[in-house]
């Protein structure tokens, strides 16, 4: 994936000045809108924090850091993705996941610019789970009995049972539709998490909402170069050749060869 240079990234942002209202909105609207691209090409982000959203002067957002994105795949690795970010699929079953991963990862990074501060500062795998469910509540059972590991199975069972508490006593400066959107992002089964496209349609994103340019991949993305076997020199021609592309510079093979051969 080749990306523009921008000047600064969300995290510095955030660690730098609270965030407006409009400011929140229009990231978060960005982020989305980033989101159900990617996810419409069959690509899961899987490491989606503030650090890996680039921002320009005018504002506008750039996912990045695609090392760790794959292909939906039912059966994918578990130890994925910043801990603060990680969504709770990934710490239970370690196996079964999907894009809704990276829509838990939007509401932690959401929640972070309206509270100033990370939502969920785990210091481990388990005090990480902890805090999420003292926030969350005890996950619902149909989301228990798909935990695939018996370790951590008796692990959760054996958690005190706790109750959802109201996103509202925590983010009390947070007007009603951004509680409902971080309430919508923030669930526990990932199949009732709302989706990339259902959260550009929500309200609180409505002043920038416009299906007309909130474009979907033509084709789902094509991971075989992962698989390829390839001389340090193809893939470097293949680089160079990507590069070109996306600047629309017209080069042949013959001169990139001369040129990497001249390095």
């Amino acid at each position: 994936f080749v990306t523009e240079l921008l000047g600064t990234d969300l995290h510095r942002l955030l660690t730098s000045r609270p965030l407006e209202k409009q400011f929140i909105q229009y990231f978060l609207y960005q982020i989305m809108r980033g989101l159900k691209y990617v996810h419409s090409a069959g690509v899961v982000h899987r490491d989606l924090k503030p650090s890996n959203i680039l921002v320009n002067e005018n504002c506008d957002l750039k996912i990045c850091d695609f090392g760790l994105a794959r292909i939906q795949d039912p059966q994918m690795t578990g130890y994925v993705s910043t801990r603060y970010y990680r969504a709770p699929e990934i710490m239970l079953t370690w196996q079964k996941y999907d894009v809704e991963v990276d829509i838990w990862s939007a509401g932690c990074i959401f929640a972070e610019m309206l509270e100033g501060k990370p939502l969920f500062p785990g210091k481990d795998h388990v005090n990480q789970f902890s805090i999420i469910t003292e926030l969350l509540g005890t996950p619902p059972d149909d989301v228990i009995n798909t935990i695939a590991s018996e370790n951590t199975l008796r692990f959760v069972k054996s958690l005190p049972k706790r109750e959802r508490q109201p996103l509202r006593n925590k983010f009390k400066n947070a007007d009603d539709s951004a509680i409902d959107l971080l309430e919508r992002m923030l669930v526990f089964d990932p199949k009732k998490r709302i989706t990339a496209t259902e959260a550009l349609a929500h309200d609180y994103l409505a002043p920038y909402h416009d299906p007309t340019d909130e474009p979907v991949a033509e084709e789902k993305f094509d991971w075989s170069f992962n698989d390829a076997d390839l001389p340090v020199d193809t893939w470097k021609i293949m680089m160079y050749s990507e590069i070109l592309d996306y600047h629309n510079v017209e080069a042949g093979v013959t001169n990139m060869e001369e040129q990497f051969n001249g390095q």
